[in-house]
This record gives structure tokens, C-alpha cells and sequence, in this order.
């Protein structure tokens, strides 16, 4: 775990980073194949039941989805960024107990293997600063629960 909380020193407003990353026993173009479906979350991610696209554009910048997860909450993402076989970047627009949200999943080549890394950027203008540190304890186990699916599934013997 790799988590920041920063202070802009205005104490309703809190912004903080999480990270995670693990390595896979998998060739990048395999991650970046399961990753880069931008509507396949549900085969890897922790809680996500159905993801649907909301826009025309399937791959790159401006590709839209909603997820819907076990709990019933639902999150819609927009991409931001994208460079095929390397990372995406997305943003949450909805659905999320913060004010600002912007994430990046990213594959490295290790050796034949893939390092796989998930970081964030959060914010949120809540003065309950108590509320954002539970968030970020809970986005920080979601990260970790969701990369070790992906690596189950993608060193499934097959």
C-alpha cells in the first residue's frame, strides 16, 4: 500500500493518493488484453456485477461506462487517457463519495512477466475527515482484492 494524504490547509478539503501493484506471471499483451476491455470488469474487478458503455467510442479517450456493482451503488468513468499496451486513465464522474477521482491502470514488462500497477488521485471538499480516511482504507483493498483476481485469472492453467 501506498497511500498520501496531502493538505491544501483548508480543513474541508482532503486529496490523497493510493497505489497498488503486483506482478503477474503473464506476458503484458495478456494483461493488457484483459485490462483494455474497458466493459470486462466484471471478470476481475471485486464487487462488479455488470459494466455497460455509455458512449459510441469503445477504445481510447472518450470511452464511457457504467458500473454496476453487487452493493446496487453504480459509477460512471470516463477515459482520459489511453496508450495501447501501457495504461489507461480514467475519471469518476459519479457514484463515488468525492468531489474528484482520477485512476490509472498500467502495465510493465518484467522479464517475460508484467508488473501491474493502480493509482489514484482522490478529493474530496467533505470536512469529515474521518469518512475519507475509511474511503481511502476501503479504495486501497479494493485495489489490491481486484489486482490479485486478475492475477488468478490470467495464471489459470489453461
Amino acid at each position: 500500500m501506498a497511500n498520501s494524504v496531502f493538505s491544501h490547509g483548508d480543513v474541508s478539503r482532503h486529496c490523497a493518493t493510493v497505489a497498488q501493484s503486483l506482478m503477474l506471471d503473464v506476458p503484458p499483451n495478456i494483461v493488457w488484453k484483459e485490462i483494455s476491455d474497458f466493459v470486462g470488469l466484471p471478470g476481475w474487478v471485486e464487487g462488479a456485477k455488470k459494466t455497460e458503455f455509455l458512449s459510441k467510442v469503445k477504445r481510447g479517450i472518450g470511452a464511457a461506462r457504467k458500473i454496476s456493482f453487487e452493493d446496487g451503488s453504480k459509477v460512471i468513468e470516463y477515459a482520459v487517457g489511453w496508450s495501447d499496451g501501457e495504461y489507461i486513465s480514467y475519471i469518476a464522474t459519479s457514484g463515488l463519495p468525492l468531489d474528484g477521482y482520477h485512476a490509472t491502470l498500467s502495465v510493465f514488462p518484467k522479464d517475460g512477466s508484467s508488473q501491474v500497477s493502480w493509482t489514484s488521485f482522490l478529493i474530496s471538499n467533505s470536512p469529515n475527515m474521518k469518512q475519507f480516511e475509511e474511503f481511502l482504507t476501503f479504495i486501497d483493498s479494493f485495489y489490491k482484492n481486484s489486482l490479485k483476481n486478475l492475477k488468478a485469472k490470467l495464471e489459470k492453467p489453461t
